[in-house]
């Protein structure tokens, strides 16, 4: 059910900590991710914001602490109960050889499904309406094997969708993509509402290193460092040369989109500044 509170979070965690063997990855972190609209994990390798992203999909048990989704705790849930709450699209999915576009997307309906049970009229609606958001409707038949990248991407967005869970987790979506695909990607995530409520979006998380893209796509931001959350709020707030400093050690000069607003970052190397290797135009930017 969906809180009726618009202000009680999609996902919140209170004391989490997470790791692998005696590796300890995330230590005592506490995160609200907002209800609605889409939320990106940023962070250097190895700051743990693919551990995280594994902790809010179940893969890695919680060594401490609690999470809740949509105002319950998830620890009781069953496997099927908890996907058709949240759904997932890893950064590098495999489907069985020979797989059309259209079986792949009717996977996501598992979850709905009895034990035994066959394909039902929401099943196909679920799925057409998937392949039609994603633009994937003439490639139905279509084996992946045959599409580009940009489609197969799309594909498996589509079976995401399928699945009808009001929060959707994706990591590193838009790898392989070249620069317009991504942008289309993104703008199509934007997008999406929640299928529980369509007068509102879903509830998007996902991990990104391109922070320019996190930017333009990002209503909430939370940048991880050491198992934490070093910083989170709108682009505008985290996006700035201090967090950028200490998240990432990265030297970096901030200023508005000149078109959308939203924060464009500019790296610079100790060469850049020491000889002054920027254009005019960023100089100015810099410096207003």
């Amino acid at each position: 059910m969906i809180p009726s509170d618009p202000s009680a979070p999609a996902i919140r965690l209170r004391g989490v900590s997470l790791g692998y063997d005696d590796a300890l990855v995330v230590d005592e972190l506490d995160l609200d991710v907002p209800l609605g609209g889409t939320t990106v994990l940023i962070g250097a390798n190895g700051s743990g914001k693919t551990t995280l992203l594994r902790g809010l999909t179940r893969q890695l048990p919680l060594r401490s602490g609690s999470m809740s989704v949509l105002g319950r705790d998830t620890a009781g849930w069953s496997p099927r109960e908890f996907a058709r709450t949240v759904a997932l699209l890893p950064q590098a999915p495999v489907a069985p050889e020979g797989m059309t576009v259209e079986q792949l997307v009717d996977r996501g309906r598992h979850p709905h499904r009895r034990l035994l049970g066959g394909r039902r009229a929401d099943d196909t609606e679920a799925v057409a309406g998937a392949l039609e958001r994603t633009g994937m409707v003439e490639f139905a038949e279509r084996r992946l094997s045959e599409l580009s990248g940009g489609q197969r991407q799309r594909a498996w967005l589509a079976l995401v969708l399928a699945q009808s869970a009001p929060v959707m987790l994706l990591d590193e979506p838009t790898s392989y993509l070249d620069l317009a695909h991504q942008l289309d990607l993104m703008d199509l995530v934007r997008d999406l509402p929640d299928p529980r409520d369509p007068s509102r979006r879903a509830t998007v998380v996902m991990v990104l290193h391109e922070l320019n893209l996190a930017a333009r796509v990002a209503d909430h931001v939370v940048a991880v460092h050491g198992g934490r959350v070093a910083a989170q709020g709108t682009p505008s707030q985290v996006l700035v040369p201090e967090v950028l400093a200490d998240v990432f050690g990265l030297d970096a000069d901030v200023t508005p989109d000149p078109l959308l607003g939203h924060p464009v970052v500019m790296p610079r190397s100790v060469a850049d500044r020491r000889t002054g290797r920027i254009t005019p135009l960023e100089r100015a930017a810099s410096a207003g």
